[in-house]
């Protein structure tokens, strides 16, 4: 005898559909969904179709693959409210038009920095500049420079090693570090700290490191610090400080 689907099951398989759209990934097939979710192709495709008719996907007739929907971008949009982005976004795209790199803002959440915004340059992108929508916090560029300006209590509380890379951090006012990725992708960030000096997040940026250079790093990092410094001085108080 078949045992009656659960209720949570079949939303714990909605959730690892939509999930396999994150990082900005676009027009997937219902068998490559199938395939990133371990679910059978007939199991992903009945999911797919209740997205759809929910308007959480949508299909594109040409390709019959599908993308992100515009009652999840709807759904989206207060929480993107929350972290001010009508005010911090003008500046992270003037940022990236100026380095001609992609600019990106992460929050810390838990062990994790999640990439809560990312401004695309109006030329000269490429996919090697988006980071991950979750990054590690103890390794990241973005976790480190988040890490290296919160409380000194958080800062001892890491390894030996780890805390003299948090004060060279400190020191120089940014981190730098090698994507857990892609180790041929190099990052950058400096901390978006508020009017009293705590950190709300990270502003970051990355590409090959054949293109991310010292040389770039250094050009690079005083305008960084003039956009996280406005940003951070109108963070709001849903824009979490990490202790």
């Amino acid at each position: 005898m078949t045992a009656p689907r659960s209720g949570s099951q079949a939303v714990e398989r909605a959730i690892a559909v939509l999930a396999c759209f994150e990082g900005g990934t676009t027009n997937l097939t219902v068998s490559a969904l199938a395939a990133r979710t371990g679910l059978t192709t007939s199991t992903a495709y009945r999911i797919v179709q209740a997205l759809v008719r929910g308007g959480l996907l949508e299909r594109d007739e040409r390709t019959d693959c599908y993308r992100v929907g515009p009652s999840l971008i709807s759904l989206a949009m207060p929480a993107l409210g929350r972290l001010y982005a009508e005010s911090f976004a003008p500046h992270l795209y003037a940022l990236a038009a100026h380095v001609k790199l992609t600019a990106s803002l992460g929050v810390a959440r838990d062990d994790v920095v999640v990439t809560a915004f990312s401004a695309r340059p109006p030329d000269g992108f490429c996919t090697h500049q988006l980071p991950g929508v979750r990054q590690p916090l103890q390794s990241s560029a973005m976790g480190m420079a988040i890490r290296a300006f919160g409380t000194a209590s958080a800062r001892r509380s890491s390894s030996v090693a780890a805390s003299s890379d948090l004060e060279r951090v400190r020191r120089l006012g940014y981190a730098a570090a090698f994507s857990s990725e892609n180790r041929d992708v190099f990052a950058v960030a400096v901390p978006v700290l508020d009017p009293e000096g705590r950190p709300h997040g990270a502003l970051g940026v990355q590409a090959l490191r054949r293109r991310l250079t010292d040389d770039l790093v250094r050009e690079i990092v005083p305008p960084m610090r003039g956009v996280a410094t406005r940003i951070g001085t109108g963070a709001g108080t849903e824009f979490p400080a990490f202790r």
